[in-house]
Order: structure tokens, then sequence, then C-alpha cells
């Protein structure tokens, strides 16, 4: 009697290591990561299988020069736009962090404001995970450099190329990391039935 075979030699990588960790959850996130200069989004589809689609990302740029109202107002209606477009089911972004520079953490804090703001207009929840998280989700390690974030985005959303700028690929993240939560929730949820 020969030896049974691994899941590995049944099923291809890509589907080793999607199948069948998630059962029935179908959702679709938008990711945002905020930025005074830049702000990333990015929205991700997950299949019932947990397979990962990039449908869209970008980020907003916003210029210095322009009244702090103005930009707000333009992250508003940029984000409000994406929603109307994709029809996420949730938003996630990254939670507050400590920051040195006050001026910059407030100015932070205002675009998450905003973007919880155009979620919520929207009728959509928020999740909020910090960057250890987001980084222990995509990449396995919570002190991963911006660049092992980027590189794992592109391969568990089967990207041809690394998504630009940095805080598109960063708002990806944060939206995979939503889905992995999500999907196990989902798990749990099935398991204790």
């Amino acid at each position: 009697m020969g030896a049974m075979p691994t899941l590995r030699a049944l099923y291809p990588l890509r589907d080793f290591l999607t199948f069948p960790r998630y059962t029935a959850l179908d959702m679709r996130v938008l990711g945002i990561d905020c930025g005074g200069e830049y702000t990333g989004y990015g929205v991700v589809d997950m299949d019932p299988r947990g397979k990962l689609f990039c449908l869209t990302c970008g980020a907003i740029k916003l210029s210095p020069r322009e009244a702090l109202p103005r930009r707000l107002s333009r992250i508003f209606t940029q984000l409000g736009e994406i929603i109307i477009q994709h029809h996420p089911d949730e938003v996630a972004i990254e939670d507050v962090f400590y920051a040195l520079n006050v001026k910059s953490a407030l100015k932070l804090g205002q675009v998450r404001g905003v973007a919880m703001l155009a979620a919520a207009t929207a009728g959509l929840e928020v999740a909020e995970y910090s960057p250890l998280t987001i980084k222990s989700s995509v990449v396995g390690y919570g002190r991963a450099e911006k660049q092992q974030v980027q590189h794992m985005v592109t391969r568990l959303l089967d990207l041809s190329v690394p998504p630009e700028p940095m805080d598109a690929s960063d708002a990806l993240a944060i939206a995979i990391c939503h889905l992995h939560t999500a999907g196990t929730l989902n798990r749990q949820r099935v398991a204790a039935r």
C-alpha cells in the first residue's frame, strides 16, 4: 500500500493557501491608509473559498498648499465616490499610533475622522487595526518593513506588479487584515454550532 498524498500534492500551492480556510464568507472591504499628504485606498474581495481579489487601489494626493478644510473635503468626496463605485461591505483603517510630532498626529486624526465619516455616511461599519496587527496578519511579523508588506500584498492578491504608491499597498494590507480577521471569526462561529 502506497503512502497517502499530502494536501500540497493534491492541490496547487495557491489552492492550498486558500481552500478550505474560509467557508461561506463572501466579503468586500475598503482599506484606507490615512495620511496627511497621501491617503491610500484599496478594495479587496474575498470569495467563499478565501481567494482574494484586488478591485482597485490608489492614493488621494493632497497638496500641502491647499487649506486643510479643502483637503479634508477632497478626501471625503473621493472616498465617497469609491464607496459608491465599488459597494464595499465594510471599511477598515489603521488605528491611531504613537507619534512624536503632535501637529502631525492631530492632522492624521482629522483625516481618520473624515474617512470614518465617509464610511458612516454610507452606512458602513468601520474596523480599526494597529500597525502591528496589520503586519502580523499580512506578513506574519509585526515589525515587518513596508517593502515586505508590499511584497506579501502583491503575492496574496496575485498582482503582476506591486501596488504603487506605498500608501495603496498599505491600504490593501489593511483590507486583507480585516478579511483574515472576519474569516477567522466566521470559522469560529461555524465551529461553535
